[in-house]
Protein backbone atom coordinates (compact mmCIF):
# COMPACT_ATOMS: atom_id res chain seq x y z
CA UNK A 1 0.00 0.00 0.00
CA UNK A 2 1.47 3.38 -1.00
CA UNK A 3 1.99 6.22 1.47
CA UNK A 4 -0.83 8.28 -0.07
CA UNK A 5 -3.14 5.27 0.05
CA UNK A 6 -2.25 4.67 3.70
CA UNK A 7 -3.09 8.28 4.53
CA UNK A 8 -6.42 8.07 2.72
CA UNK A 9 -7.51 4.66 4.03
CA UNK A 10 -9.50 4.24 7.25
CA UNK A 11 -7.33 3.24 10.19
CA UNK A 12 -8.88 -0.21 10.53
CA UNK A 13 -8.24 -0.85 6.82
CA UNK A 14 -4.56 -0.01 7.29
CA UNK A 15 -4.31 -2.48 10.18
CA UNK A 16 -6.13 -5.15 8.16
CA UNK A 17 -3.83 -4.66 5.15
CA UNK A 18 -0.78 -4.97 7.40
CA UNK A 19 -2.08 -8.22 8.90
CA UNK A 20 -2.88 -9.69 5.48
CA UNK A 21 0.66 -8.86 4.33
CA UNK A 22 2.00 -10.51 7.48
CA UNK A 23 -0.01 -13.66 6.81
CA UNK A 24 1.12 -13.78 3.21
CA UNK A 25 4.80 -13.14 3.89
CA UNK A 26 5.68 -14.74 7.22
CA UNK A 27 2.89 -16.43 9.17
CA UNK A 28 1.80 -20.04 8.70
CA UNK A 29 -1.66 -21.46 9.38
CA UNK A 30 -2.44 -21.67 13.12
CA UNK A 31 0.31 -19.22 14.05
CA UNK A 32 -0.77 -16.42 16.35
CA UNK A 33 -1.29 -12.83 15.23
CA UNK A 34 0.40 -9.97 17.08
CA UNK A 35 -1.50 -8.92 20.19
CA UNK A 36 -3.98 -6.05 20.19
CA UNK A 37 -1.64 -4.01 22.42
CA UNK A 38 1.28 -4.45 20.03
CA UNK A 39 -0.83 -3.42 17.03
CA UNK A 40 -2.20 -0.41 18.92
CA UNK A 41 1.31 0.73 19.77
CA UNK A 42 2.64 0.10 16.24
CA UNK A 43 -0.09 2.02 14.45
CA UNK A 44 -1.06 4.54 17.15
CA UNK A 45 -4.70 3.45 17.08
CA UNK A 46 -7.27 2.41 19.64
CA UNK A 47 -8.15 -1.17 20.56
CA UNK A 48 -11.56 -0.60 18.99
CA UNK A 49 -9.87 0.08 15.64
CA UNK A 50 -7.74 -3.07 15.89
CA UNK A 51 -10.75 -5.17 16.88
CA UNK A 52 -12.71 -3.85 13.91
CA UNK A 53 -9.92 -4.93 11.55
CA UNK A 54 -9.60 -8.36 13.13
CA UNK A 55 -13.38 -8.85 13.20
CA UNK A 56 -13.52 -8.26 9.46
CA UNK A 57 -10.78 -10.83 8.92
CA UNK A 58 -12.62 -13.36 11.09
CA UNK A 59 -15.77 -12.86 9.01
CA UNK A 60 -13.72 -13.33 5.83
CA UNK A 61 -12.26 -16.59 7.12
CA UNK A 62 -8.67 -15.29 7.15
CA UNK A 63 -8.23 -15.81 10.92
CA UNK A 64 -9.99 -17.43 13.86
CA UNK A 65 -10.23 -16.67 17.57
CA UNK A 66 -9.70 -18.91 20.58
CA UNK A 67 -11.33 -17.53 23.70
CA UNK A 68 -8.73 -16.45 26.22
CA UNK A 69 -5.82 -17.34 23.92
CA UNK A 70 -5.74 -15.01 20.93
CA UNK A 71 -6.29 -14.81 17.19
CA UNK A 72 -4.69 -17.27 14.79
CA UNK A 73 -4.15 -17.64 11.05
CA UNK A 74 -6.80 -19.87 9.46
CA UNK A 75 -6.10 -22.68 7.03
CA UNK A 76 -6.44 -21.44 3.45
CA UNK A 77 -9.83 -22.47 2.07
CA UNK A 78 -9.76 -25.20 -0.54
CA UNK A 79 -12.92 -24.77 -2.57
CA UNK A 80 -14.41 -25.96 -5.79
CA UNK A 81 -16.13 -22.62 -6.21
CA UNK A 82 -18.89 -23.10 -8.79
CA UNK A 83 -16.33 -25.02 -10.80
CA UNK A 84 -17.96 -27.03 -13.57
CA UNK A 85 -15.91 -30.07 -14.60
CA UNK A 86 -16.67 -33.14 -16.68
CA UNK A 87 -16.56 -36.72 -15.42
CA UNK A 88 -13.31 -37.13 -17.37
CA UNK A 89 -11.76 -34.11 -15.65
CA UNK A 90 -12.83 -35.39 -12.23
CA UNK A 91 -11.32 -38.82 -12.80
CA UNK A 92 -8.05 -37.46 -14.23
CA UNK A 93 -7.70 -35.15 -11.22
CA UNK A 94 -7.78 -38.29 -9.05
CA UNK A 95 -5.12 -40.03 -11.11
CA UNK A 96 -7.64 -42.38 -12.77
CA UNK A 97 -8.21 -43.11 -16.45
CA UNK A 98 -11.72 -42.09 -17.56
CA UNK A 99 -13.66 -44.29 -19.93
CA UNK A 100 -17.09 -44.46 -21.55
CA UNK A 101 -19.08 -47.30 -23.09
CA UNK A 102 -21.82 -46.01 -25.37
CA UNK A 103 -25.12 -47.76 -24.61
CA UNK A 104 -27.48 -45.62 -26.69
CA UNK A 105 -27.19 -42.68 -29.10
CA UNK A 106 -30.32 -41.41 -30.79
CA UNK A 107 -32.22 -38.31 -31.86
CA UNK A 108 -35.48 -37.78 -30.05
CA UNK A 109 -37.78 -34.89 -29.10
CA UNK A 110 -38.31 -33.04 -25.85
CA UNK A 111 -41.18 -34.29 -23.73
CA UNK A 112 -42.82 -32.28 -20.97
CA UNK A 113 -39.98 -32.86 -18.47
CA UNK A 114 -37.10 -32.17 -20.86
CA UNK A 115 -38.74 -29.08 -22.33
CA UNK A 116 -39.40 -27.61 -18.89
CA UNK A 117 -35.87 -28.22 -17.58
CA UNK A 118 -34.13 -27.09 -20.77
CA UNK A 119 -36.45 -24.14 -21.36
CA UNK A 120 -37.51 -25.23 -24.87
CA UNK A 121 -40.80 -26.07 -26.53
CA UNK A 122 -42.17 -29.62 -26.39
CA UNK A 123 -41.09 -31.44 -29.52
CA UNK A 124 -37.71 -29.64 -29.71
CA UNK A 125 -35.19 -32.06 -31.34
CA UNK A 126 -32.78 -33.49 -28.78
CA UNK A 127 -29.80 -35.83 -28.83
CA UNK A 128 -30.15 -38.62 -26.28
CA UNK A 129 -27.06 -40.47 -25.04
CA UNK A 130 -26.69 -43.22 -22.47
CA UNK A 131 -23.14 -44.09 -21.45
CA UNK A 132 -21.53 -46.27 -18.81
CA UNK A 133 -18.66 -44.26 -17.34
CA UNK A 134 -15.66 -45.95 -15.80
CA UNK A 135 -12.54 -45.03 -13.85
CA UNK A 136 -9.48 -47.13 -14.69
CA UNK A 137 -11.82 -49.79 -16.12
CA UNK A 138 -14.02 -49.93 -12.99
CA UNK A 139 -17.70 -49.03 -13.67
CA UNK A 140 -18.48 -45.85 -11.79
CA UNK A 141 -21.52 -44.12 -13.24
CA UNK A 142 -24.48 -44.67 -15.52
CA UNK A 143 -24.98 -41.39 -17.38
CA UNK A 144 -28.02 -40.28 -19.39
CA UNK A 145 -27.73 -37.01 -21.32
CA UNK A 146 -30.06 -34.89 -23.46
CA UNK A 147 -28.54 -32.15 -25.67
CA UNK A 148 -30.15 -29.58 -27.93
CA UNK A 149 -29.72 -31.10 -31.40
CA UNK A 150 -29.57 -27.74 -33.19
CA UNK A 151 -26.45 -26.82 -31.22
CA UNK A 152 -24.51 -30.00 -32.07
CA UNK A 153 -25.38 -31.18 -35.60
CA UNK A 154 -23.60 -34.39 -36.58
CA UNK A 155 -22.56 -35.25 -33.03
CA UNK A 156 -24.08 -38.74 -33.21
CA UNK A 157 -21.79 -39.58 -36.11
CA UNK A 158 -18.66 -38.91 -34.04
CA UNK A 159 -16.91 -41.11 -31.44
CA UNK A 160 -18.57 -40.60 -28.05
CA UNK A 161 -16.24 -42.55 -25.80
CA UNK A 162 -14.31 -39.47 -24.64
CA UNK A 163 -15.27 -36.29 -22.79
CA UNK A 164 -18.52 -34.87 -24.13
CA UNK A 165 -17.64 -31.39 -22.87
CA UNK A 166 -14.35 -31.45 -24.75
CA UNK A 167 -16.15 -32.54 -27.93
CA UNK A 168 -18.69 -29.72 -27.61
CA UNK A 169 -15.89 -27.20 -27.24
CA UNK A 170 -13.68 -28.57 -30.02
CA UNK A 171 -16.38 -29.22 -32.63
CA UNK A 172 -19.01 -26.58 -31.89
CA UNK A 173 -17.20 -23.91 -29.84
CA UNK A 174 -19.65 -24.47 -26.99
CA UNK A 175 -18.08 -23.45 -23.69
CA UNK A 176 -20.11 -24.79 -20.78
CA UNK A 177 -20.11 -22.28 -17.97
CA UNK A 178 -22.44 -23.13 -15.09
CA UNK A 179 -24.83 -25.78 -13.87
CA UNK A 180 -27.77 -26.15 -11.54
CA UNK A 181 -27.82 -29.58 -9.98
CA UNK A 182 -29.69 -31.70 -7.46
CA UNK A 183 -28.28 -34.70 -5.63
CA UNK A 184 -30.47 -37.46 -4.18
CA UNK A 185 -29.74 -40.72 -2.41
CA UNK A 186 -31.22 -43.79 -4.10
CA UNK A 187 -30.62 -47.49 -4.77
CA UNK A 188 -29.90 -49.29 -8.03
CA UNK A 189 -32.31 -51.71 -9.67
CA UNK A 190 -31.23 -55.09 -11.03
CA UNK A 191 -30.39 -53.81 -14.54
CA UNK A 192 -28.39 -50.87 -13.20
CA UNK A 193 -26.65 -53.13 -10.68
CA UNK A 194 -25.46 -55.45 -13.45
CA UNK A 195 -23.94 -52.57 -15.42
CA UNK A 196 -22.29 -51.01 -12.36
CA UNK A 197 -21.15 -54.42 -11.05
CA UNK A 198 -22.79 -54.04 -7.64
CA UNK A 199 -25.54 -56.03 -5.89
CA UNK A 200 -29.15 -54.98 -6.57
CA UNK A 201 -30.48 -52.35 -4.17
CA UNK A 202 -26.97 -51.06 -3.49
CA UNK A 203 -26.86 -47.39 -2.43
CA UNK A 204 -26.18 -44.81 -5.13
CA UNK A 205 -26.17 -41.08 -5.75
CA UNK A 206 -28.45 -39.64 -8.42
CA UNK A 207 -27.18 -36.31 -9.74
CA UNK A 208 -29.46 -34.35 -12.05
CA UNK A 209 -28.20 -31.15 -13.61
CA UNK A 210 -28.96 -28.60 -16.28
CA UNK A 211 -25.85 -27.00 -17.76
CA UNK A 212 -25.68 -23.67 -19.58
CA UNK A 213 -23.02 -22.22 -21.85
CA UNK A 214 -21.35 -18.81 -21.60
CA UNK A 215 -24.23 -17.28 -23.58
CA UNK A 216 -26.70 -18.44 -20.95
CA UNK A 217 -28.29 -21.12 -23.16
CA UNK A 218 -29.35 -24.38 -21.54
CA UNK A 219 -27.34 -26.95 -23.50
CA UNK A 220 -27.43 -30.18 -21.50
CA UNK A 221 -29.74 -32.10 -19.19
CA UNK A 222 -27.90 -34.94 -17.48
CA UNK A 223 -28.93 -37.63 -15.00
CA UNK A 224 -25.94 -39.49 -13.57
CA UNK A 225 -26.25 -42.51 -11.29
CA UNK A 226 -23.04 -43.01 -9.27
CA UNK A 227 -22.35 -46.15 -7.28
CA UNK A 228 -22.30 -45.17 -3.63
CA UNK A 229 -19.34 -47.33 -2.62
CA UNK A 230 -16.92 -45.66 -5.02
CA UNK A 231 -18.04 -42.05 -5.33
CA UNK A 232 -18.73 -39.22 -2.90
CA UNK A 233 -19.45 -35.52 -3.07
CA UNK A 234 -17.41 -33.37 -0.74
CA UNK A 235 -18.16 -29.84 0.47
CA UNK A 236 -16.58 -27.57 3.03
CA UNK A 237 -19.10 -25.53 4.97
CA UNK A 238 -18.11 -22.69 7.27
CA UNK A 239 -20.28 -21.35 10.01
CA UNK A 240 -20.86 -17.60 9.74
CA UNK A 241 -19.21 -15.73 12.61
Amino acid sequence: MTTSAVMAAPKHAVVRAHLLDLIRDSLEPHQKLPTERKLCDEFGVSRLTVRRAVEQMVNEGEVYRIQGSGTYVAEPAIRKRELLTSFSDDMRSRGLVPGAKLMKAEQTVAGARESWLLGVSPGEPLLHLVRLRSASSVPMCLEEVWLLARLAPGLLETPLEDSLYEALLARYSITLDRTQQQVRATVVDSAQAKLLEVPPLSPALLVERVTCDVRGRAVELACSLYRGDRYSLEQTLRRSQ
